[in-house]
């Protein structure tokens, strides 16, 4: 999946997928075998005005080492004040906002669902609905040394080799591969296939494959299907022409617009966005 993209629009919100503007951020892609695992580090550059950043459920572990100012970010509608000292991960299974005052710089790193346990042996299950303090994950030396590196290259690098030789250290975890590989074919089938159409095509069974997905991930895979083909068909929604919600599963345009309301909780309308 592509990395998420953020718009400032002219209330000071950023909301997910529906207009890009990456020149608010600086991405990076790991190196290697990390990619298997992470998704992306990024930077958000300092803005001079307060906004916020409204972001859909993934099921992505997400760190956040604060380089700037003291932020809020919610979960639903739960509000935490985070200090300009305090680094935090929480898990996205749940809307995710963060509530930014000027001057507000982020250094992340977003892994891919399943990936924490594969580099630091921490099952994400056990993060649903929480802010979780960063030196429960990280050694405190090693964001500090991230947290002081002058510049964005500098904090990658610094993140990217510790994570790497965690990773090395761990052996294959085969409830991960199992997931991936299920993911994988998911979307190759262009995110037509059901549980028991993929139990079918792996040669096991619907339950066998609920009980991996609640293990690795902690979601039902029917559910987060549905959340991984609501964010690919969205994002293709706004950004191709002649769009059919048929080719990514869903059964004509009501079906697609109801499951966008259910994920992002908005209308497609007209006065938004360009292909309703």
């Amino acid at each position: 999946m592509r990395a998420s993209i953020f718009v400032k629009v002219k209330n000071g919100q950023l909301k997910e997928i529906f207009d890009p503007i990456r020149n608010h951020y600086t991405f990076a892609q790991p190196c290697g075998e990390l990619a298997k695992h992470i998704d992306f580090f990024s930077e958000s550059i300092v803005n001079d005005s307060g906004f916020t950043v409204e972001m859909f459920p993934s099921w992505t572990p997400t760190i956040y080492i604060n380089l700037g100012n003291p932020y809020q970010i919610s979960l639903n509608t739960s509000i935490w004040n985070v200090h300009a000292d305090a680094d935090i991960l929480v898990l996205r299974d749940v809307h995710t906002t963060r509530l930014n005052l000027p001057g507000d710089r982020i250094f992340t790193i977003k892994f891919k669902p399943g990936g924490l346990e594969a580099i630091l042996a921490i099952s994400q299950v056990q993060l649903k609905g929480k802010i979780i303090p960063l030196h429960h994950i990280l050694p405190t030396h090693i964001i500090g040394q991230i947290r002081n590196g002058p510049t964005f290259a500098v904090r990658q690098k610094i993140a990217e080799e510790y994570l790497q030789n965690r990773y090395q250290e761990r052996k294959t975890d085969h409830y991960l591969t199992f997931v991936q590989d299920l993911t994988e074919t998911y979307q190759e089938t262009r995110l037509q296939f059901n549980v028991s159409q993929l139990a079918e095509k792996h040669f096991t069974t619907s339950k066998s494959i609920n009980r991996y997905f609640h293990r690795v991930i902690g979601i039902n895979p029917k559910g987060y299907f549905s959340i991984l083909r609501a964010r690919t068909a969205l994002t293709a929604y706004m950004t191709a022409e002649g769009f059919d919600p048929c080719e990514f599963g869903y059964y004509d345009s009501s079906h697609f617009y109801r499951e966008v309301l259910k994920f992002t909780g908005s209308y497609l309308t007209e006065s938004l966005y360009k292909h309703s």
